[in-house]
């Protein structure tokens, strides 16, 4: 098969990578090529340590992504076919990707439905345009939300907002996803790329070894108890507590500056 080039814009801006499903005569739905180069891209991001955060997003101004292509032609599994293939990194390789150490902003530009929802589930910043819907509407077709979505939801939310969602397949507005908790942010259509590079310089100004340590410890330290994650040895802590980085921004702290981060 020959991954979606063309269907996934991957861009870098200085530090930031830049991921846009870019298919909006399908709602930036996803296929499996599409799948295969996202995974593609998340490979490489992982082992770019020049990669200091990353940006999804869909193309155009309708949808985020609204989860499995199921248009005409594109559905060619059934339901235990679909479970018996699962991505061990969930939807779009990003709803349970546990290697991913670079901070992860959701540009939810449109419609997040199902595996598009979960795909918001597997990043750490959500900002939302106003007019944005998120449901995992699996149960509405007769599927079920595999890829994270059940036991993310319930993890991320309270336990009876969650059910709200996942029972009844319904769609709910960011301002609503702002409530639970879900989302960080909701702006009018034309100032969410404002906040997204808001939130996006205030990631920059951090220690980029500090902050893969910490996506690492909350990553590792998942149901553990606070006792017994304080105990976690991760390789990012290790590597932070020792790195140019820490130094340099004790140095800067003490001369009154801006610090330089190096990423080591």
């Amino acid at each position: 098969m020959t991954p979606a080039v063309d269907e996934v814009r991957y861009e870098r801006d200085g530090h930031v990578a830049r991921v846009t499903i870019d298919r909006p005569h399908v709602l930036n739905a996803v296929d499996e090529a599409t799948t295969a180069r996202l995974n593609e891209i998340w490979a490489d991001v992982e082992t770019d340590r020049d990669v200091r955060a990353v940006v999804i997003t869909g193309g155009g101004d309708r949808a985020f992504s609204v989860g499995a292509d199921m248009s005409a032609g594109a559905v060619t599994t059934s339901g235990l076919e679909y479970w018996s293939r699962l991505d061990p990194g969930g939807f779009g390789g990003l709803s349970l990707r546990r290697t991913l150490d670079v901070p992860v902003i959701a540009r939810v530009n449109g419609y997040a439905l199902g595996g598009g929802l979960e795909m918001v589930l597997g990043c750490d910043i959500v900002i939302a345009a106003e007019h944005a819907q998120f449901g995992l509407t699996e149960p509405r077709v007769g599927r079920i939300p595999l890829d994270g979505g059940v036991f993310q939801l319930v993890r991320r939310v309270p336990h009876t907002q969650a059910m709200g969602l996942l029972l009844t397949g319904r769609r709910v507005p960011a301002s609503e996803m702002f409530r639970m908790g879900l989302v960080n942010e909701v702006v009018p259509a034309e100032r969410l790329d404002e906040a997204v590079g808001r939130w996006t310089a205030d990631v920059l100004a951090c220690a980029p070894a500090s902050l893969r340590a910490i996506k690492q410890m909350v990553t590792h330290g998942a149901g553990l108890t606070p006792h017994e994650a304080h105990g976690l040895r991760v390789p990012a802590l290790v590597e932070a507590l020792d790195s140019d980085d820490a130094r340099e921004g004790v140095r800067a702290f003490q001369d009154k500056r801006p610090p330089m981060w190096s990423g080591q």
